[in-house]
C-alpha cells in the first residue's frame, strides 16, 4: 500500500515506469527533467568523481570543458572556475542524499 501524500503521483510514475521496464517497454526519457538539467546531473556526477579521486577543480574544469577553453583565460577569474566549483558542491550534495529530492517529484 502506497500512502497518498505529496508523492503519491511521483511514486505511482515511477511503478509504471518501472512495470513497463519489466515488460519489455520503450520507456524513454523521463519528461520530468529537461535536457539541460540531465546534462547538469551528469556533469556533477563526473565533478564529483574527479574530486573525490584528487583531483584540482581545474583539473576537473579541463575534463568537462576542454583544456584549451579552460587555458583561454585565467583561471583564478574565470567563469569555469566558478562552474565547477558549484557543479562539485551541487554533486556532492546530490551523493550526501539531495538525489532523494528528484524522486520526490
Amino acid at each position: 500500500m502506497s500512502p497518498l501524500d505529496d508523492g503519491a503521483r511521483a511514486r505511482h510514475r515511477a511503478m509504471g515506469r518501472f512495470l513497463d521496464f519489466l515488460e519489455g517497454k520503450e520507456i524513454g526519457a523521463d519528461s520530468r527533467l529537461t535536457p539541460q538539467k540531465r546534462l547538469r546531473f551528469k556533469s556533477m556526477l563526473r565533478a564529483v568523481d574527479g574530486r573525490t579521486n584528487g583531483a584540482s577543480y581545474r583539473e576537473i574544469a579541463e575534463n568537462l570543458f576542454g583544456a584549451r577553453r579552460v587555458a583561454s583565460e585565467p583561471w583564478k577569474t574565470s567563469p569555469l572556475r566558478d562552474t565547477t566549483i558549484r557543479l562539485v558542491r551541487d554533486g556532492l550534495a546530490m551523493v550526501a542524499g539531495g538525489y532523494l529530492d528528484l524522486l520526490r517529484r
